[in-house]
């Protein structure tokens, strides 16, 4: 019977599915982030307050930030090379020296600019020395072997890795961090205990498989860069155009105001990623029938696009509802303002649902440049428009300026493949 059933539904090929396991553990990891981020968040608010809650998260924004220029498009570029020499020991070997060498050289670039802005020029002065501290999460992003993992179709070990790193940094919270005073060594143990477990896998893969570490050679690790320029600045582009509201206020803003923004940014950063996850899901299959049947793919992406609109807006919709609920929830207080900012960006989700079928489209057709020209103007809008609303209205003004910025690059994307591709735009849209 059992046999019957499975050749039925072969739940057990589609496991076993190398590309599928890959995603399903990356799902693993973002959602064990996703939950510690949770957890972490009402520790942390009781237990050094509102006020230095928003300055521990605007220190790890900057970082986080900088760790756009640490990866500098080696996540997206090097699976691929990964997955190439799979079988070849020695190209494995150089690679990987290479781009742990890279990235060690970028991390301590940005952690001198760090250093330099802070006792240099006086900058971050509210929490210079909580992003000092923050300087060892650079180098946990650049010891970081996910994308060696990812290439080689070995995700298991990393994802067991990163959920028990992130076990430690809550336990560290839980024992060490018991007033405002000890807000630096929030991030600095995040960055450690990310650290250590990065070091100890990049002994396995010394070890285990059979990868030797040679001396950096800069020739190679000068053209790699030279190569992932356009991915940098996608990717850099992006990130601030989603992420840089917290730094946008913390011009005109301090303080309980930037604590109580960070923890309604916080929830919808985690839900936003809904959309993503779907791209993730969905671009192979896509791909493949963008090749063999175009009228196929068309089909099948406005199927997928209609089911995550609808996913979208009942996530916003429940998010709009529930989010005095929530809030009392992480915070264990009544904050009216993080309430009002949750409810305004709680449609961030189903706007950035709008734009899953353009950026398929673009990542199908191979428009790279497309794509880039779309992140920065989205960028450049999503600066000049909050600035000048959470100027003129705070943080009401910053949500709104973010809502628009969802919305501008739908329609960004949509002009620039009526422009390009005409053909792909009718093709779906029609």
């Amino acid at each position: 019977m059992f046999e019957k059933l499975n050749q039925l539904l072969p739940f057990g090929n589609y496991i076993r599915n190398k590309s599928i396991q890959n995603f399903l553990f990356l799902a693993v990891i973002q959602s064990s982030n996703v939950l510690i981020s949770l957890i972490s968040m009402p520790l942390l608010i009781q237990n050094i307050g509102v006020d230095q809650f928003g300055l521990v998260n605007l220190a790890l924004s900057v970082i986080v930030l900088l760790n756009i220029l640490v990866g500098f498009g080696y996540n997206l570029s090097a699976p691929r090379e990964v997955a190439v020499n799979q079988e070849d020991k020695d190209a494995l070997s150089h690679l990987v020296s290479n781009v742990f060498s890279g990235k060690m050289l970028l991390a301590g670039i940005a952690s001198m600019l760090i250093l330099v802005g802070v006792f240099g020029f006086d900058l971050f002065k509210e929490y210079q020395m909580i992003l000092v501290f923050s300087v060892l999460l650079l180098f946990s992003e650049a010891t970081l072997p996910l994308w060696f993992f990812q290439g080689m179709e070995k995700m298991k070990l990393i994802s067991i890795a990163n959920i028990f790193s992130k076990l430690l940094f809550l336990m560290g919270i839980v024992l060490f961090i018991h007033g405002p005073e000890q807000s630096m060594w929030v991030n600095f143990m995040m960055g450690f205990f990310g650290l250590s477990i990065n070091l100890l896998l990049l002994g396995y893969i010394h070890s285990f498989l059979e990868i030797r570490f040679y001396r950096p050679e800069f020739t190679a690790i000068w053209t790699s860069i030279k190569n992932n320029v356009l991915l940098f600045f996608s990717n850099l582009a992006s990130h601030i155009s989603i992420n840089g509201g917290l730094i946008i206020l913390s011009f005109f803003y301090s303080g309980e105001i930037l604590g109580m923004y960070s923890l309604a940014e916080r929830i919808v950063m985690v839900i936003r990623l809904f959309p993503a996850l779907i791209i993730q899901a969905v671009f192979p299959n896509s791909a493949k029938l963008y090749k063999e049947d175009r009228l196929a793919f068309f089909l099948f992406l406005k199927r997928v696009y209609i089911r995550v609109l609808f996913a979208g807006a009942l996530i916003s919709g429940l998010t709009f509802l529930l989010s005095p609920w929530v809030i009392r929830v992480l915070s264990r207080s009544d904050l009216p303002a993080s309430v009002q900012f949750l409810q305004l960006l709680s449609f961030v989700p189903f706007l950035a649902c709008l734009n899953v079928g353009n950026v398929t489209l673009l990542l199908v057709a191979d428009l790279k440049k497309i794509l880039f020209r779309a992140s920065w103007m989205m960028c450049a809008y999503m600066m000049i428009a909050s600035t000048f609303l959470t100027a003129s209205m705070g943080g009401v003004g910053l949500c709104i300026g973010i809502l628009s910025t969802e919305l501008m690059v739908f329609l960004i994307c949509l002009v620039l493949l009526f422009h390009h591709k005409k053909d792909l735009l009718r093709g779906f849209y029609s």
